[in-house]
């Protein structure tokens, strides 16, 4: 009797700076899960994100609004692996990374930005990324997709690019630091247990 196939596990990866965590993500990461069938979802916390100053969130702080952000969802999970890292983190790095901590059976999916994944592709040998992830490239419904085929046009190498279209949620982490900023309310747009840790740790006034 043939044995029967070995169960391959579809793991997402979200990354991000998550400065703070809002909705937005929470939205585009079980949107992800449900269309392309994940077991799970690891959302990435970068390791320097560009807006760290005083006032801000530290990498560590990140980290645990993160946590905080996912603890109700069994299928998500967070991973330190890039803020321990020192050196400056690139994508291949991190999925190099991720691929080493699962076993073959495994299959990664990095997901990001409509306009993150182009720019992604448009670097240096991106030919490299396909042995190691799909790309799920999250964009609003009606967004110009012309140049996803043009890419794969001039670098017929480059990863397979799945569209994940989501409702058009205009929140973002700039815009959430600049209302808690002034005192304006941010119920609804991130998680209670997130706005509970800003308000404790006094970021973003």
């Amino acid at each position: 009797m043939e044995a029967a196939a070995e169960k391959i596990t579809r793991i997402g990866v979200l990354g991000g700076s998550f400065d703070p965590i809002h909705y937005g993500h929470l939205v585009t990461a079980e949107s992800a899960r449900v269309q392309f069938e994940l077991d799970t979802v690891i959302f990435m916390p970068t390791g320097k994100s560009p807006t760290e100053k005083p006032g801000f969130a530290t990498k560590e702080g990140r980290y645990q609004m993160t946590l905080l952000a996912t603890a109700e969802n069994h299928n998500f999970a967070v991973s330190r692996l890039e803020i321990e890292r020192q050196q400056p983190s690139y994508t291949i790095d991190t999925l190099k990374a991720i691929r080493k901590e699962h076993d073959e059976n495994s299959e990664l999916f990095f997901i990001a930005g409509a306009d993150a994944v182009l720019e992604i592709l448009s670097w240096k040998d991106p030919e490299r990324l396909s042995g190691y992830a799909q790309f799920i490239a999250v964009t609003r419904p009606g967004y110009e997709l012309k140049r996803f085929q043009e890419i794969r046009e001039e670098k017929p190498g480059i990863p397979n690019v799945n569209i994940l279209e989501i409702p058009a949620l205009t929140i973002s982490s700039t815009d959430l630091r600049r209302r808690i900023k002034e005192g304006l309310s941010v119920r609804y747009l991130l998680p209670d247990s997130v706005i509970e840790y800003v308000k404790r740790n006094g970021l973003y006034s």
